[in-house]
């Protein structure tokens, strides 16, 4: 595991919400559904950022759809971004759908189906 930088993670938060605002007020595209941030990783020379989004409920068809509505607008949002955090340099992004909260509403579902009701007693 890479060295946890306390610069960039600041630089990493900085990014995640101001990131958020410009997608929420700027980009205007049919294809892009409500589009959650969930991390922002930097690296340590600052040059490129990994954003890590996801979208609860979309199907894999829209998922991949954002990610490259997203990708495909790097540009345009990095020049937002730049403008908003005033930094020397601001990181070239890349944007990755999250499996994380799939992954746990998979396993909720899993645990719910198997672990009996709170409301039944044990059969003794």
């Amino acid at each position: 595991m890479p060295k946890d930088y306390p610069r960039s993670r600041r630089i990493a938060e900085q990014i995640r919400r101001e990131l958020a605002e410009v997608i929420r007020d700027e980009v205007d595209d049919p294809r892009l559904g409500s589009v959650t941030l969930s991390e922002v990783q930097v690296s340590r020379d600052l040059g490129h950022a990994t954003v890590y989004i996801s979208i609860l409920g979309a199907e894999a068809e829209e998922v991949a759809a954002s990610v490259d509505v997203l990708n495909r607008a790097h540009g345009f949002l990095r020049s937002h971004v730049a403008r908003r955090i005033r930094a020397k340099r601001t990181p070239q992004l890349h944007f990755v759908h999250d499996t994380a909260f799939d992954r746990g509403a998979r396993l909720s579902a899993i645990i719910d189906e198997v672990a009996p009701p709170a409301d039944e007693e044990p059969n003794q």
